[in-house]
């Protein structure tokens, strides 16, 4: 078993790449017409999507039970942090004079905000000894 502090250090890191997806997708929907609110729904899925595949091979191991269902017990794991990840990058996005770095800034800052939340409940939830194979 991973000890905690290399389990976190995976996990940060992980998010560091979720957090580059998230702002590449949530650019790539504002391009296509999408407003910044719009764009972080579809941006939050990708980025989970992305750090559930990593966590799960390379943070916590696989737990025992099926992709499918480990993916929606992760999705809603990580609806906690991305209620706070989206509250907290609304806000910014909302109180701060435009420029178009400001959606990557408040993406970063919303991640870091949700961080601590998505990790508890992935290595309480989600790749808990009692799932892993």
């Amino acid at each position: 078993m991973r000890s905690s502090l290399q389990q976190l250090l995976r996990f940060a890191l992980n998010g560091v790449l979720g957090c580059a997806v998230d702002v590449a997708v949530l650019y790539l929907a504002m391009l296509a017409g999408a407003n910044f609110y719009a764009g972080r729904g579809l941006s939050f899925l990708s980025a989970v999507w992305v750090t559930w595949q990593l966590n799960r091979r390379y943070t916590f191991a696989a737990s025992g039970s099926s992709a499918w269902q480990e993916w929606w017990r992760y999705l809603t794991a990580m609806l906690g942090g991305g209620a706070v990840n989206y509250g907290v990058s609304s806000l910014l996005n909302y109180a701060l004079p435009y420029h178009f770095w400001l959606p990557a800034l408040a993406v970063a800052v919303g991640s870091l905000a949700g961080m601590s939340v998505n990790f508890i409940a992935a290595r309480l939830f989600i790749f808990t000894k009692n799932h892993q194979e």
